[in-house]
């Protein structure tokens, strides 16, 4: 096997092949080749020099809204909530996005306590005090954004992982500010990776420093359901990519095609190497075995060596019977080819050989690596099984009972 992996350059026409491959054995061809450069461009987009590519940072959207077709990368973030109050402005353009983990609403306290007073001005008094906090964090915030936005056309936008209440959605909403409130954790760190700037625990220390930047915020409603993009954003290392389709079957579908492009995109990347599709790797697997390693081993492990050679053949008789093909007619077709010294793959649409590599029909290396190792363990642990039966029925038939 080490010697049939192909070496490879990692460049963004590789990888659209790889990505195509994956996603086209389980989408139509139409829908793959639309998600393809998605899913590429997605993992170029998180994947940073010399550190391991965490897909989690591409966050997986779902919308059922118009058709499959319509479904795209969006290179910033997509939340599934909007603004909670109705004056205030649902599409912003050149936006500073202040990022917040700080309480804008009364809370309880961690420990039981109680206030008592014996009036009503005592009463009116606690409560304005109570509000007067909250209004000074409120306060800090729009001097801040009257720093950074008036007079050169900016907007200013709050994401906070933690409450605002109706009275200081209010404040923001007169100042034209978009606040959204009780924003996801996993999107807190994603917000950051793809717009900058840094989460505050704390108003005191608010800095232009601390805000990040988006070319353009908006809301989207569909129905009763309220969403947020956040797009145009510069060297951003999170996206999401939004699936849009007719209904939940469709989307579920596309979802899982998409996750598994991902991955056989992001294991080429760390492989930096390929194996031809095609059945073409497992044709040529047969063959060694058969003419090359048979011969040097003796005695039963002849018949094991025929055994798992005859199991590679599995996978190009699949594909034949899966096209509608005669799998015995396209196997004796692809071992001719091959004994030629042709690299061969079966096609599926005209059942002629072809050529993998100029195809751009890839399989990950660390995927067949792992099913060959993978199935003679699977193999060796069912026959053990076998003999763990077969011996508990032999000491049942000898036991004390039988005995007598």
């Amino acid at each position: 096997m080490e010697s049939f992996k192909v070496p490879i350059e990692v460049d963004r026409e590789t990888l659209l092949s790889v990505a195509r491959t994956s996603l086209r054995t389980k989408l139509h061809s139409a829908l793959a080749d639309t998600l393809t450069e998605a899913v590429v461009d997605a993992v170029l987009t998180i994947r940073k020099p010399e550190q391991p590519i965490d897909l989690h940072m591409v966050e997986i959207m779902k919308m059922q809204h118009q058709s499959d077709q319509d479904t795209r990368l969006i290179r910033g973030l997509v939340m599934d909530h909007g603004t909670r109050h109705p004056d205030m402005p649902k599409r912003l353009t050149n936006c500073h996005v202040l990022i917040l983990n700080v309480s804008l609403e009364y809370e309880k306290t961690e420990v039981n306590s109680g206030f008592f007073y014996s009036s009503a001005e005592q009463r009116d008094k606690l409560v304005e005090s109570e509000r007067q906090f909250i209004d000074t964090r409120v306060k800090k915030i729009i001097e801040l954004k009257k720093a950074v936005c008036d007079g050169n056309g900016s907007s200013f936008v709050i994401v906070s992982q933690k409450g605002i209440d109706p009275l200081a959605l209010d404040m923001f909403a007169k100042q034209g500010i978009m606040a959204l409130r009780r924003a996801k954790r996993r999107n807190m760190e994603r917000l950051q990776l793809a717009c900058g700037g840094t989460a505050l625990n704390s108003v005191d220390d608010l800095s232009p420093d601390c805000l990040g930047h988006a070319g353009l915020v908006y809301e989207y409603s569909l129905g009763e359901d309220k969403f947020t993009f956040v797009e145009q954003v510069k060297n951003p290392l999170s996206c999401s990519i939004l699936i849009k389709g007719p209904n939940a079957h469709i989307i579920n579908q596309i979802g899982d095609s998409i996750r598994d492009g991902l991955r056989s995109v992001k294991n080429t990347i760390e492989d930096k190497c390929l194996i031809p599709g095609a059945g073409a790797f497992q044709i040529a697997l047969y063959d060694h075995l058969v003419r090359n390693f048979k011969d040097t081993v003796t005695g039963r492990a002849k018949l094991g060596v025929q055994a798992f050679a005859d199991a590679m053949l599995v996978v190009p008789k699949t594909l034949a019977t899966n096209a509608g093909l005669d799998s015995q007619d396209m196997t004796v077709m692809l071992l001719e080819e091959y004994s030629k010294g042709n690299v061969v793959g079966l096609d599926l649409s005209s059942g002629d050989v072809l050529d993998p590599k100029l195809e751009g029909i890839w399989d990950n290396y660390r995927v067949i690596r792992h099913l060959l190792n993978s199935c003679s363990v699977i193999a060796s642990n069912i026959l053990l099984v076998d003999e763990i039966m077969r011996a508990g029925r032999t000491s049942l038939k000898s036991g004390p009972l039988n005995e007598q």
